[in-house]
């Protein structure tokens, strides 16, 4: 039976080199890498929701106040992009590092996804709320509150999980 052979090198040449197999992701590196993600996540969407919520008890009309909240996210926007990068690159004490791999790419961003999606709808209601501040019966006055909720849960889906899975540590 071909099982029973021995594995080795043939007489006469080289055996070809076969990579050594990898590990499978432990348990451990799966809620580390969800759990840095997600935190970021949820830090940068709270952050913006507590500013527009802070930004609501401004005098100023709307169109005067929109360009701190430009100002605010842009800021968010940064402060979490070198949050990702760093944290993508730390090694824990217990876990060590998380490798770059297609799977733990994967798992940032569907994790990412799934767990900290709800963060981005208490903003989405607090800019509806401030798309409609001194409308007279009309859907949407401030089309631009919506436009920055929809960038900034771009930033949150796409550029922070993806700035991420770039920041991980190569296997090699």
């Amino acid at each position: 039976m071909v099982d029973h052979l021995p594995v080795g090198r043939p007489p006469g040449g080289f055996a070809p080199r076969e990579p050594p197999e990898r590990p499978l992701p432990h348990h451990a590196t799966l809620a580390l890498l969800v759990g840095r993600i997600t935190t970021i996540k949820l830090a940068y969407w709270l952050a913006l929701t507590v500013f527009e919520l802070v930004l609501t008890l401004d005098p100023r009309p709307q169109d005067e106040r929109f360009g701190s909240s430009i100002a605010l996210a842009v800021l968010a926007t940064f402060l979490s992009l070198i949050w990702a990068k760093r944290s993508a690159r730390a090694i824990d004490s217990r876990v060590g590092a998380i490798a770059r791999s297609i799977p733990t790419i994967a798992t940032t961003f569907a994790a990412a996804t799934v767990v900290a999606s709800p963060a981005s709808l208490p903003l989405l209601l607090v800019e509806r709320q401030r798309s409609i501040e001194g409308c007279a019966g009309s859907v949407t006055c401030h089309p631009e509150a919506l436009w920055l909720w929809v960038a900034t849960l771009a930033i949150g889906f796409v550029v922070i999980p993806a700035v991420f899975a770039a920041s991980l540590r190569s296997e090699r």
